[in-house]
């Protein structure tokens, strides 16, 4: 999954629990919330606050659903140090309790 797929799939699926986030979805997502949040705050300290505040739910529902996708139950992400480790995790190759495999998706 390249970067803006990522980034459309994180704000698609905001509220979305179930299922399952590639590695690549879950970095992508990691890497735009810290530019986003790191430049807004250099401008505004409080439009950081507000984009931080914005990117809260989608961040949690990616989270959760990337430890799903090494079969995990979501509250794993709670954990700092599993977490990490798992989201580093290779994905199931296969379907596992959490439901098939996202769908590869096209580069363009």
């Amino acid at each position: 999954m390249n970067f803006p797929t990522a980034i459309q799939s994180g704000f698609r699926n905001y509220v979305n629990f179930k299922g399952r986030a590639t590695r690549s979805e879950y970095w992508w997502w990691a890497l735009f919330t810290l530019v986003i949040q790191a430049a807004a705050t250099f401008a505004f300290s409080d439009l950081g606050d507000l984009l931080s505040l914005a990117v809260l739910a989608p961040s949690i529902a990616v989270a959760i659903r990337r430890m799903h996708d090494t079969n995990h139950r979501g509250w794993w992400m709670l954990f700092p140090i599993v977490n990490l480790v798992l989201s580093l995790r290779a994905s199931d190759a296969g379907e596992n309790r959490f439901g098939p495999p996202p769908p590869p998706r096209s580069l363009s």
